[in-house]
């Protein structure tokens, strides 16, 4: 696995990305994508250090992150990694106790590459991003 980003819910891009200009003054803004398969609105940031932060924001009330904002849990939602087989990563974390929070599915922000869930045993998501070969 290779680190890729760290992913941040916010209430809607625009203050994500004040946030990422004013307070950690951060200027490498991807455009902002929709993905409606995801319900959710990514945009990616890069710091000096090569460092990502994506911005996730809810397209709606059925967005997987909305419940995130209501509660105020798990802001700094998740670690990705990128990994050549996303099916024999997954196998790997199921077996080191990560339970899948959804299927693999394509994901827009990574240009259809299919994406996929886990709660690590402690306590956070992973997301793993299939890369091409």
């Amino acid at each position: 696995m290779r680190f890729d980003h760290i992913g941040l819910v916010v209430t809607d891009l625009a203050n994500g990305e004040h946030y990422c200009r004013e307070v950690l003054g951060l200027s490498q803004f991807s455009v902002a994508v929709k993905d409606p398969l995801q319900k959710v609105w990514v945009q990616f940031v890069h710091d000096p250090a090569g460092i990502c932060y994506e911005l996730i924001a809810p397209i709606g009330e059925d967005s997987p992150v909305t419940q995130v904002l209501k509660t105020r849990r798990n802001v700094i939602n998740h670690l990705a990694y990128r990994v050549t087989c996303l099916t024999t990563t997954a196998d790997k974390l199921r077996e080191q106790r990560h339970l899948p929070l959804g299927p693999r599915q394509p994901a827009v922000a990574f240009g259809g590459a299919y994406v996929q869930f886990f709660l690590s045993p402690l306590g956070h998501i992973v997301e793993l991003i299939e890369e091409a070969i």
